[in-house]
């Protein structure tokens, strides 16, 4: 079922690569209350391919339903916190995007959408925040794309995050993400039809959830794909992989001041575990704390959520600031 979604719209935003969007809608949703307070938001950011459906049990999610994760009495315990997950920008589900109308030509954006990065979806999310009367975020915390958002906030809004979480991801664009530029000649070779380009896109999904490890017959992995395939627009995978191309917060981590949760899966071969290794001389250097914990899974990219009890009570316990029970 999908989240019931609100809309928070801004005008004449300008973009980190230079274009503007006349109307920048950011729709988000929501999960138990916020306090009188208003310092239990956990903002909880989601993948490449997903949007605020992550929440919900029957997610076609490529990185796996957080809703074992996130609800009452759950590591992420709405009874307690109050939820925020919005859509990226240039995504399908309810944000500005490829499928939203160009107010200069009067037809929808297609691949001639405004050139994005991580940053603008960041700073929209952190507009957001300010609208709701939010100061400063619990935390902010992801899968994959999710994860390079939440270390995105925590070197660029360092004092409006009180901890990050990034799992199954890293602080820079892993070589397996397909290049963007791989996908632009395709698009730019004729008119812009999503239609036609909805075998592609399924093709596009069943080589994806095989990659990141989902298991199941071909006739399984094609239905979860097609699902899929029938809601998103083939220019956001275009734009959304140009967004993230040149991501890369490695040399900005010093300006992160909140504790780090940093999860990977045993078995993903996007973010692998050797990530630790090769990450840890720069994170001791440059955070002031942080953690690992490693999903002990067979689920590869999807273990943040398909195996979500591995992992729940070190979230839990990070999201309180406590050492986990043995």
């Amino acid at each position: 079922m999908a989240m019931p979604l609100e809309q928070f719209v801004e005008h004449d935003v300008a973009l980190q690569r230079g274009g503007r969007l006349a109307e920048c809608v950011t729709a988000y949703a929501t999960l138990g209350r916020l306090n009188a307070a208003r310092d239990n938001a956990v903002l909880v950011l989601h993948g490449y391919t997903t949007g605020p459906d992550m929440l919900s049990p029957d997610s076609t999610a490529a990185e796996g339903s957080w809703a074992g994760l996130v609800g009452p009495g759950l590591a992420v315990d709405t009874d307690r916190c109050f939820v925020l997950c919005p859509n990226l920008l240039g995504s399908s589900y309810g944000s500005t995007g490829p499928r939203s109308i160009d107010p200069a030509t009067g037809r929808v954006y297609g691949p001639d959408f405004p050139a994005l990065a991580v940053a603008d979806s960041v700073d929209a999310q952190a507009r957001l925040c300010s609208h709701l009367g939010i100061e400063k975020l619990h935390a902010a915390i992801g899968p994959s794309l999710g994860a390079m958002q939440a270390f995105s906030w925590g070197v660029r809004h360092p004092a409006r995050v009180a901890r990050v979480v990034a799992a199954v991801g890293s602080p820079y664009r892993p070589a397996g993400v397909v290049p963007a530029d791989k996908l632009r000649p395709m698009f730019d070779a004729r008119p812009y039809d999503a239609e036609a380009l909805r075998p592609w896109l399924l093709q596009q999904r069943i080589q994806t959830l095989r990659a990141y490890g989902m298991a199941g017959t071909d006739g399984e992995v094609e239905a979860r794909a097609a699902l899929w395939a029938r809601e998103f627009d083939a220019a956001a995978l275009l734009v959304l992989a140009e967004a993230v191309s040149d991501f890369d917060v490695r040399a900005e981590l010093h300006r992160m001041t909140a504790p780090l949760l940093f999860v990977l899966s045993r078995s993903d071969t996007l973010f692998p575990p050797s990530l630790r290794h090769e990450l840890a001389p720069l994170f001791n250097a440059a955070l002031q704390s942080w953690r690992f914990v490693e999903i002990d899974s067979d689920q590869g990219h999807l273990a943040s959520g398909a195996d979500a009890a591995l992992w729940a009570a070190e979230l839990a316990a990070f999201i309180e600031m406590k050492e986990p029970a043995p």
